[in-house]
């Protein structure tokens, strides 16, 4: 399964998810033309999963909703959610102006996965803890999943490519180099990415 997350198209037309960590921005006030995209899943699993719209990660399904509902230029997108242990869902969805689109998304496991019989694991102490983890451009969860007493993150021992992101923050990675039954703390706070905030529109 090849994520490719981390290639973003210069053909991205999505105005995001009002990418309302900026309060009071709404997209429908200021463009009537975009359209609005809904994704309904009916477990947690689908809830809990990441999202992703034309390559980018926008993030939680569960989070796209209300201030960070995501809105798009009319045309056809193309839709991924991803979940760790299940196969991708991927769908490409045709938006018309003004629209209001619901995508109804269903995650089936992965049959036939083998874990490591010995791993290392990674320890996280990272803000925001809403923001989504990959291990060598796997979607592995969420930060909060791996943090805290008792949580962390089983890998494969050797060289492992960490990377942490969320929208509004630049995306930060590193890469780790784990012997068997290493226990390693990763610790880190996202910067806000200004250049996203200053581009988005009021």
């Amino acid at each position: 399964m090849n994520c490719g997350i981390f290639k973003y198209p210069a053909s991205v037309v999505l105005l995001l998810v009002a990418m309302a960590f900026l309060p009071g921005t709404s997209f429908a006030k200021h463009n009537e033309v975009l359209g609005e995209l809904r994704l309904k899943g009916a477990t947690k699993v689908e809830k809990d999963s990441g999202v992703w719209v034309d390559g980018q990660y926008l993030g939680y399904l569960k989070e796209l909703k209300g201030s960070k509902r995501v809105l798009l230029l009319p045309g056809t997108h193309d839709v991924s959610v991803r979940q760790a242990g299940y196969e991708d869902f991927a769908q490409q969805v045709t938006l018309q102006p003004g629209e209001k689109s619901v995508l109804k998304v269903h995650m089936a496991k992965t049959l036939g996965i083998q874990y490591p019989k010995v791993t290392a694991e990674i320890q996280m102490v990272v803000e925001p803890q809403r923001a989504a983890v990959f291990v060598d451009g796997q979607l592995i969860g969420h930060v909060a999943e791996f943090e805290g007493i008792g949580k962390a993150l089983l890998v494969a021992p050797g060289k492992r490519k960490i990377t942490i992101s969320l929208p509004g923050y630049q995306t930060f990675e590193t890469e780790v180099d784990l012997a068997p039954h290493q226990k390693f703390r990763l610790m880190t706070n996202l910067m806000w990415d200004d250049v996203a905030e200053n581009s988005n529109p009021r």
